[in-house]
């Protein structure tokens, strides 16, 4: 086992000595996982840009269809995520002989996954009908989703091996692999988008050929390297191969259904937000989208100290290490929020820098400031609830936390923010900044629930419940 990557503790340092040795360690996880994190939205933002220049209406059927996949993806991305925490607890308690049979069975859930994705994103043609969609930005919007569906085993595939290095403690695997992606990407969407190497131009269909291309070099790249790296001669996939087991599965979904509809929630409720802000006219959802946008950038840091911390805390119990989980559970949430002021004076001081970067509209600029204050915030609730969160998935708790996640979100958010931005019951109409006070509102309740649940929560004696 690598133990540079997941060190044991050493209890008898000083109190303060443990706990910045443990964050070195959660920046040394949180770090790669961070840059790939970066790389993966970066795929979004070539897509969305270089098909922007092809025409209006190939950005829109990128946006369109990328709106219908990706909460998909989200939710089978947290499905599989269950095996980071898992194989991390068996790294952890020593028994390796655990780590291949539970990567394969996540291997086999990817595998219905794509099978699901597949049929449904080749089929949504009752749901383009239902938007009324212009003809030709119909037609761009399935033919996307027909070649990016090529390259959805791939991306579930790299999604379910992220259990294996993750889980291990080498963040840097998918760090590269990402990276990686995002290379092939640009250079495929310039050929297929605008018709190069003597290829007709494909405008947003070509997207979805890239990003399946990239994505499928990606994986296959990853497969050879574990293949054939030293540091996987342990864990070889063929070597290694085991048959379905039922059990197995069922304990990975377990946990890792309540992670996916956790996304899932969260994902929705701000695609329903986007809805209702838009008879509010297309300024006052630019300036939302800008201060969104900001907000997704800056979460990106929280997020993947969460991952680290996730990994950190089910490699403790798995090595009978509880009070050092504890420890780092807790300690975390003073990193946490001190990195959420950070960003919220960065977002006080620099809100009207931050807006004429995105847009040179002075409509929109104005909503931008006003959401960014209110964004400020927001950002220190959803720092602290996702760090929270991350703990107790460490713990392999996923059922109440999905609970809290749906009361907080549906149950306060959503309603408040609408009260706040529509009517005068609370306050006279806010406008689009109502939604953000709502969706602050729901974050602090789950931060308290969540913190709650952690502080109070007691894992199992021997750290693994299964197989």
């Amino acid at each position: 086992m690598d133990e540079v990557h997941q060190p044991l503790p050493e209890v008898r340092q000083p109190l303060i000595t443990r706990t910045l040795t443990e964050w070195k360690t959660l920046s040394i996880l949180g770090g790669p996982i961070l840059i790939a994190q970066i790389a993966q939205m970066a795929n979004g933002v070539i897509d969305t840009i270089m098909a922007g220049h092809a025409s209006a209406e190939d950005l829109a059927g990128v946006g369109i269809g990328s709106s219908l996949w990706m909460p998909l993806f989200l939710f089978f991305m947290g499905m599989l995520g269950a095996l980071q925490p898992i194989i991390s607890g068996y790294n952890g308690a020593r028994t390796p002989a655990k780590i291949m049979p539970a990567t394969w069975q996540g291997l086999y859930i990817a595998g219905v996954g794509s099978i699901v994705m597949i049929l449904l994103l080749t089929n949504v043609h009752p749901v383009l009908e239902r938007l009324n969609l212009e003809a030709n930005t119909a037609r761009i919007t399935q033919g996307y989703l027909n070649a990016f569906a090529w390259g959805i085993p791939a991306l579930l595939l790299m999604t379910a091996l992220r259990g294996l290095t993750d889980g291990l403690g080498h963040t840097r695997v998918i760090m590269v692999f990402s990276v990686l992606s995002t290379l092939v990407n640009l250079p495929l969407n310039y050929i297929f988008i605008y018709g190069k190497l003597g290829l007709p131009a494909m405008g947003g269909i070509g997207c979805g050929w890239a990003t399946s291309l990239s994505n499928g070099v990606a994986a296959i790249a990853l497969l050879i390297y574990l293949n054939r790296s030293q540091l996987y001669k342990q864990f070889h996939l063929i070597a290694s191969w085991t048959k379905p087991n039922a059990a197995l599965i069922r304990y990975i979904l377990s946990m890792g259904i309540p992670i996916g509809f956790t996304i899932f929630v969260e994902a929705s409720v701000f695609s329903v937000i986007a809805l209702f802000l838009a008879p509010l006219g297309p300024v006052v959802v630019a300036g939302h989208q800008i201060a969104l946008n900001v907000v997704s950038l800056l979460f990106m840091l929280p997020l993947s100290i969460g991952m680290a911390l996730t990994l950190r805390i089910s490699f403790l119990i798995g090595a009978g290490a509880p009070d050092t989980a504890r420890l780092i559970s807790r300690s975390s949430l003073i990193l946490a929020a001190a990195t959420a002021l950070v960003f919220a004076i960065l977002l006080f001081v620099f809100s009207q820098g931050i807006a004429a970067l995105y847009t040179s509209d002075v409509d929109v600029q104005s909503v931008t400031v006003r959401l960014l204050m209110f964004a400020a915030i927001f950002q220190v609730a959803d720092v602290i609830q996702v760090t929270c969160i991350s703990a107790l998935r460490g713990y392999k708790d996923t059922g109440i936390p999905l609970l809290i996640m749906l009361f907080s979100f549906w149950g306060v958010g959503l309603p408040l923010g609408y009260a706040l931005t529509f009517t005068d019951l609370i306050a006279p109409a806010m406008g689009a900044a109502g939604f953000w006070v709502g969706l602050t509102g729901g974050l602090a309740s789950a931060s308290v629930l969540l913190g709650w649940r952690l502080f109070g929560y007691r894992p199992k004696a021997s750290g693994q419940s299964t197989d």
